[in-house]
């Protein structure tokens, strides 16, 4: 007797579930828009962090020079 050959199927990802509920309840340009305005999110905070250290750079430079 033989056995059955075993199924792998993957676990989607918590990011893989959240994307298929999206697109069930969105349509394509509700979802454009929404990654649209979150990678603007992200871009904001990179600038944020960039412009806090360019000030403490500057900060520390202008205490050393007399």
């Amino acid at each position: 007797m033989q056995a059955a050959p075993v199924r792998a199927t993957a676990i989607p990802s918590f990011t893989d579930a959240l994307r298929a509920v999206e697109s069930l309840l969105m349509s394509g340009g509700q979802r454009t828009a929404r990654r649209n305005a979150w990678t603007s999110v992200l871009e904001d905070r990179r600038r944020a962090k960039d412009r806090f250290e360019a000030q403490r750079v500057l900060e520390e430079f202008t205490s050393v020079t007399p």
